[in-house]
């Protein structure tokens, strides 16, 4: 595998976990933003292996998805859709107030499952040694 397939991997890997532990901290509007942060990284992983290029400086998921000529699973790209119209709002918040009340538990709790489920898919259907 080539090493930056594997940094893009383990950067995800490692943003999923912070996000993980960003849950236990209660910050919920960051769990949500690194949770869309892991799942770019694996897509960029997949688009890198097959264009073997580093892909491009986006953060359109499904920009990504497309590159990597890969089709998603409908549930999964139903939850992709969902969380890139949610990444927006994390990183350029317009009302801060508002966007803590949104981003609760429950969502983050959703949005940390979700990711982690499709990041497994992802590596498991995309990412298997070749």
């Amino acid at each position: 595998m080539m090493p930056s397939i594997k940094n893009w991997i383990a950067s995800a890997d490692y943003d999923l976990k912070t996000a993980a532990n960003l849950f236990k901290s209660r910050r919920y509007i960051y769990v949500v933003f690194l949770c869309h942060l892991a799942i770019e990284k694996v897509l960029k992983a997949i688009v890198c292996k097959k264009l073997n290029e580093m892909p491009p400086y986006t953060h359109n998921l499904n920009r990504l998805i497309e590159l990597a000529g890969i089709s998603v699973d409908e549930s999964y790209q139903k939850f992709i859709n969902k969380i890139s119209l949610q990444s927006v709002p994390t990183r350029y918040p317009e009302d801060f107030a508002k966007l803590s009340t949104q981003f609760n538990k429950t969502i983050a709790e959703e949005h940390l499952k979700k990711s982690t489920e499709v990041i497994k898919w992802l590596k498991q259907n995309y990412l298997k040694r070749s």
